[in-house]
C-alpha cells in the first residue's frame, strides 16, 4: 500500500508538471484585427531572472519554526511558499508559510515527492485578504542541499511565478556566514545537442529588514544576548566572526581553484572574472606612504592602549590604599567602644573596693576592736 501511494504521489506531481508544460509550449500568440487584416501580436518576452534576493527576519523564523515542529531530530526536512514582492532585478521576501510535504528516502536519490498545493492556494488566498501586495516568489526549503526532486518541484511553482527562486535555509548552521542560498532555474542547452534540460543557477542572498522588524528582533534578540557582555567584547566578537566567514570563503575558492587546475572542474569565467574583479579591488600595500600611515596609526592605538593601562594600574593601587585606611580606621572605631567600657569597669571596681574597706572599719570600730 505505501508502494502505490509512492506511486500515485509521484504521478500525479509528473501530471501537473506535464500539463503546465504542455500548455506553456502549445500557446501560440494571439492574432490582433488591424483593417481587415491579421497581424501576429508580439511574442512575449521571457522575464530576466532576479540578480538579488533579499530575505526578510520573519521568514527565518516561521522556516526554524516549521522544521522544529515538524522534522527537528530527524533526517527529513520541510518546505514552504514564499512571499514577497519582485522590483528591478531584487527579490524582496518578506513573509512565508508552511505546506504539507513528504518525499522518499534521500539516500536513494529518488523524485518521488508529495506537496499539498489545494493546502498551498487556500492559506495563500487567506494572505491575499491581509496584504494584497504580496506575491508568490518562490518555495523554501530546509536542505541542506539542493536534492534531485527539487527542480521537479520548482517547475510547479512556475504556475504561480515566471522565476521562482528557491531559498535554502539551514536552520542548524555549522559554519559562520549566512544561513541561506537561493537559486533559480535556466534551461541548459548541452553540447552534443541532446534534449534540453532544466538546472539551477545561484543567485546573491543578503538579509534585509524594515524598521519595525529591527525592533521586533532586539526584543527577541534580549533574553538571548549576555547582559554582562560589554559593547566592546560584542564588537571584538563580531569582527572574529567576519573574518572566520571571510576564511571559509578564501577556503571554498582555494578548493575550487584547485579542482579546475587538476582537471576535476570546468572552468567557469564568470567566475573567473568575479574573482578578478575581487583581486583588483585590493589595495597594494607595498606604497611607502601606506605603510607609513598604518605604522603611525598603529603606534598610536598602542600608545592609548599603554596609557589606558597605567592608568587603571595607578587607580587600582590607589584605591587599594584609600580601602586599607578605610579599613584601618574602621577598626579603630570600633575598638574605643571597647577601651572605654573598660575603663569605667576598672573604674567601679577599684570604686567598690574602697567602698567596701570603709564598711570594714566601720564594723570592727562598732565591735570595739
Amino acid at each position: 500500500s505505501t508502494q502505490s501511494t509512492w506511486a500515485t504521489q509521484s504521478t500525479w506531481g509528473s501530471r501537473a508538471m506535464s500539463e503546465q508544460k504542455d500548455s506553456s509550449t502549445t500557446a501560440a500568440p494571439m492574432a490582433v484585427v488591424e483593417d481587415g487584416e491579421q497581424q501576429p501580436r508580439a511574442p512575449r518576452v521571457a522575464p530576466s531572472l532576479p540578480t538579488n534576493v533579499v530575505v526578510h527576519p520573519l521568514v527565518l523564523l516561521s522556516c526554524v519554526d516549521h522544521y522544529t515542529r515538524v522534522a527537528k531530530d530527524t533526517n527529513k526536512r520541510v518546505v514552504g511558499v514564499l512571499l514577497g514582492e519582485t522590483f528591478k532585478g531584487t527579490v524582496e521576501i518578506t513573509n512565508s508559510y508552511a505546506v504539507p510535504f513528504e518525499e522518499g528516502d534521500p539516500t536513494t536519490n529518488d523524485r518521488i515527492f508529495f506537496i499539498d498545493l489545494n493546502f498551498h492556494e487556500n492559506m495563500f488566498n487567506m494572505f491575499k485578504k491581509v496584504n494584497a501586495r504580496e506575491r508568490i516568489v518562490g518555495w523554501y526549503s530546509t536542505g541542506p542541499k539542493i536534492r534531485p526532486a527539487d527542480i521537479d518541484i520548482h517547475e510547479l511553482f512556475r504556475k504561480y511565478h515566471p522565476n521562482p527562486v528557491l531559498v535554502i535555509i539551514d536552520v542548524e548552521p555549522k559554519a559562520h556566514g549566512l544561513p541561506t542560498e537561493a537559486y533559480c532555474s535556466v534551461e541548459e542547452v548541452k553540447e552534443d545537442g541532446s534534449e534540453t534540460s532544466r538546472t539551477f543557477v545561484h543567485v546573491a542572498s543578503e538579509m534585509g529588514a524594515l524598521e519595525a522588524e529591527e525592533i521586533g528582533v532586539e526584543h527577541l534578540l534580549r533574553d538571548v544576548k549576555d547582559t554582562s557582555v560589554t559593547s566592546l567584547s560584542q564588537q571584538v566578537t563580531n569582527q572574529v566572526n567576519s573574518l572566520r566567514g571571510m576564511f571559509s570563503r578564501l577556503q571554498d575558492i582555494r578548493t575550487y581553484l584547485q579542482a579546475v587546475a587538476d582537471g576535476r572542474m570546468r572552468q567557469n569565467h564568470q567566475i573567473m572574472y568575479s574573482m578578478q574583479n575581487i583581486f583588483n579591488l585590493l589595495p597594494n600595500v607595498r606604497v611607502e606612504e601606506l605603510i607609513t600611515a598604518f605604522a603611525v596609526k598603529t603606534n598610536d592605538m598602542m600608545l592609548v592602549v599603554y596609557l589606558a593601562a597605567m592608568i587603571r594600574s595607578v587607580i587600582a593601587l590607589h584605591n587599594l590604599i584609600n580601602n586599607k585606611l578605610t579599613n584601618k580606621e574602621a577598626e579603630a572605631a570600633a575598638l574605643e567602644p571597647a577601651a572605654a567600657d573598660s575603663k569605667d569597669a576598672a573604674a567601679r571596681d577599684k570604686k567598690d573596693s574602697k567602698t567596701g574597706d570603709k564598711d570594714k572599719d566601720k564594723e570592727l570600730s562598732s565591735k570595739g576592736l
